[in-house]
């Protein structure tokens, strides 16, 4: 087969993130990988600001000392981190279920393969 550009092998500095990458033996495209690991580290933010967000609320109830106002403060704070985790945690569920409904894949839009010469 006929190559009018040829073949471009990635430097060794990069290779090596290419040989750890989460899907196994299949090579991922540095893009791909960049942009899945982006969202992991997003998501984990994500997470880890909605827990600390329930504790400084949860210390904010627990310090109320009866005054109304603040209790719902507190409250209204604890339910909206917990609906972030809650849309965070949905947001899984409905790319595994249209992965599974459109692709016949569950990780079809969670780990995407692109196929390529």
């Amino acid at each position: 087969m006929l190559q009018f550009i040829g073949t471009i092998n990635p430097p060794p500095a990069i290779q090596k993130w290419i040989d750890i990458s989460p899907f196994g033996s299949q090579k991922v495209p540095g893009l791909l990988y960049f942009v899945n690991a982006l969202l992991k580290l997003v998501i984990t933010l994500a997470g880890l600001f909605a827990f600390l967000n329930i504790i400084i609320a949860g210390y904010q109830f627990m310090s109320a000392g009866g005054d109304p106002k603040k209790i719902s403060e507190a409250t209204s704070k604890i339910w909206q981190s917990l609906m972030g985790l809650l849309l965070v945690a949905g947001s899984f569920v409905l790319a595994v279920i249209f992965g599974w409904l459109l692709f016949g894949d569950a990780t079809a839009i969670l780990m995407p393969k692109i196929y390529g010469p």
